[in-house]
């Protein structure tokens, strides 16, 4: 080595001037007025920066060259690096390694220094004007957490978390210009930094499941410690995640006043919307050993009543429990222990003994008394109700038989043929079932598809008998096509077709019920009424039989139409279902049993016949003189 070192010391040489004289060549120390000569806004147009862009900024005493320190020749290149704020700002720099789940270096999603604090005019945060100050934080974090696409980007579930943070009372305050409200980096800084903004999932976050109550305590200190001392934040501390915690009771962003009706812990919706969801819950109250139906009782009770009729002062869950030291009644500091419920409920009724105050049973509603008085009275009570009320429904069923045998003890006159009568009823049947288990298997949860099929669901079973009734009704369907078929079908066709005279109908009947005339029309074998029916009755039937054919077989069919083409089906053959519904309840009712000219009710679905002076009120002009031969023809009248 030593033999070539006469070679190789000019190399060495050279190489240390170079890398001696390399910090020298990289950057000179320009004044910043010769920046502005270029850099300087005047009447013309505008340069891209302004010398007295750092006039009043944290940085107002530093040269351009102290941050751009790659200029090292004038003019410079218009590519500059980004200045290296870690260059004084080291504390910083090792702090800020990460933004929520992004990493610093990582992560293009991560802020840089110039997002929050801007370029040039940067001003410290005790600033009204900065963009860090607390009142103008929700401007700057929402122009990322605001971005639809940079929320989405990033599969951000929280949407519009300043928006809604800014309808909440931090986010008044602040805008209001109270500093102290909470603003974004106060709940979101760990350690007080705002560089060291943690994912919720991190153990460290302020945000944190069981950090939240620490966090809140920044500002509501007294609140911390009594939520810290009651059950539920001893829960949390031993890390039963299903406990609640500020978040849960008050919100997140959209932190309201207590007072205000929207809010989950106001007196109008404090029961219903924060305590029951837990309160109710079987799971929790199993793991936990608490009685279950808290929410009913308490809605049963004068407190609940009282409450729902919009009585702001009334007691609920917060009244009696507290709203944050809340103990069990065995624990001696409780509010609601045997010992303390006399303060506890004089705090509204003024004179309340201790030994009233045990023995009245908050969560036991009037209707629910198990003993004494209150018992015999709730029970006499039932006893009267269901002789009484159950008296008046046998008397107008017994009633109405009556009625109905009057009117089958009349003249008649034949409506329908015995094969006739059967497709109605073949149809009525099929058509019931079909609306009960059908609305049963969308309204599963509801109390009457409960009280048929049982609490268990029943879904198979459902399922089954709505597809049998299916099947009927189609059976029904072809028969009547065959019906159709024979003379006595093919009569009824044409006198079930529609045509002009119908629309005579329409209007003058419109006319008639207006008090514009008292003409009433005169009706025919089937009026205008009859011939909506029996079309809809097809054109429903086909919309039903062919939607629920294709949703009977979807997993054959899918393949061939799609899905898509399978939820227009689904939707069509729901809305269908009420249409029909709907038209028999309030149509086809009114015209067989609430019209006052056939009541009881037109009998002919059960034998096929009416009487005669019903049948010539209601169609005077199937019996007028010139249709005495279709009369007789069909048999409609038996001494025409």
């Amino acid at each position: 080595m030593t033999k070539n070192l006469p070679t190789r010391l000019p190399i060495l040489i050279v190489a240390l001037i170079v890398i001696l004289g390399a910090p020298w060549a990289a950057a000179k120390d320009y004044p910043s007025a010769i920046c502005a000569d270029c850099h300087t806004h005047t009447g013309g147009e505008p340069a891209e920066v302004g010398s007295g862009d750092l006039m009043g900024s944290v940085h107002e005493d530093l040269e351009c060259t102290d941050c751009h320190t790659s200029i090292n020749n004038l003019p410079h290149r218009a590519d500059l690096a980004a200045p290296d704020c870690g260059a004084c700002h080291d504390d910083v720099v090792e702090t800020y390694v990460q933004h929520g789940r992004g990493m610093v270096g990582e992560s293009e999603y991560v802020p840089t220094c110039q997002d929050c604090h801007g370029s040039h005019n940067i001003l410290p945060p005790t600033d009204p004007q900065s963009t860090v100050h607390p009142s103008n934080l929700p401007s700057t974090c929402g122009s990322c957490h605001e971005d639809q696409e940079f929320l989405a980007a990033l599969n951000i579930k929280f949407k519009h978390p300043i928006e809604v943070y800014q309808s909440g009372v931090h986010g008044k305050a602040t805008a209001g210009g109270k500093d102290t409200a909470a603003s974004c980096n106060d709940c979101h800084s760990t350690g007080g930094s705002a560089h060291r903004i943690l994912p919720p999932g991190h153990l460290e976050s302020t945000i944190n499941f069981f950090n939240i109550s620490k966090t809140c305590g920044q500002c509501h200190s007294t609140i911390q410690q009594e939520y810290e001392m009651g059950i539920h934040g001893e829960l949390v501390a031993r890390g039963e995640v299903d406990a609640p915690t500020c978040t849960q009771c008050h919100g997140e962003h959209a932190i309201l006043e207590t007072d205000d009706p929207r809010s989950p812990v106001s007196p109008f919706r404090v029961a219903e919307a924060t305590c029951s969801p837990c309160h109710d819950s079987a799971k929790l109250n199993e793991k936990y050993d608490l009685p279950s139906g808290r929410l009913q009782s308490y809605v049963d009770s004068y407190h609940g009543l009282k409450s729902r009729a919009g009585d702001k002062t009334v007691a609920n869950c917060a009244s009696c429990h507290t709203a944050h030291m809340v103990l069990s009644h065995t624990d001696p500091r409780s509010s609601v222990a045997p010992e303390n419920l006399a303060n506890t409920c004089g705090r509204c009724h003024q004179g309340m003994s201790a030994e009233m105050a045990v023995k009245t049973k908050i969560h036991e509603p009037v209707t629910g008394a198990t003993s004494g008085w209150p018992y015999w009275i709730r029970t006499t009570y039932l006893v009267l109700i269901f002789m009484v009320i159950g008296g008046m429904v046998a008397y107008c069923f017994l009633d109405w038989l009556r009625q109905v045998r009057n009117v089958l003890r009349k003249e008649q006159v034949r409506r329908m043929e015995a094969d006739e009568v059967v497709q109605h009823t073949l149809l009525a049947v099929s058509f019931t079932v079909l609306v009960v288990t059908g609305f049963s298997l969308r309204f599963y949860d509801a109390w009457w598809a409960k009280l048929i099929f049982g609490h268990e669901g029943g879904a198979f079973v459902r399922g089954w008998i709505h597809r049998s009734a299916a099947v009927v009704m189609v059976i029904g369907a072809f028969w009547h096509i065959g019906y159709l078929m024979t003379i006595k079908g093919r009569i009824f066709l044409r006198d079930i077709a529609p045509n002009m005279n119908d629309a005579k109908q329409v209007w003058g009947m419109f006319m008639y019920n207006l008090g514009r005339t008292d003409q009433h029309p005169d009706m025919r074998r089937f009026s205008f009424v009859e011939k909506a029916e029996y079309w809809a009755l097809i054109w429903g039937t086909i919309v039903m039989v062919m939607t629920g054919t294709a949703m009977w077989f979807e997993k054959y069919l899918v393949t061939y139409i799609g899905r898509g083409l399978m939820e227009i089906f689904l939707i069509v053959h729901y809305y269908e279902a009420w249409l029909a519904f709907l038209a028999i309840v309030v149509w086809h009712m009114y015209g067989v049993i609430f019209n006052p000219h056939v009541y009881p009710m037109n009998p002919s679905w059960l034998n096929g016949k009416m009487p005669r002076e019903m049948f010539e009120t209601e169609h005077p002009a199937a019996v007028s003189p010139g249709n005495v031969d279709k009369v007789k023809r069909l048999g409609l009248e038996r001494d025409v």
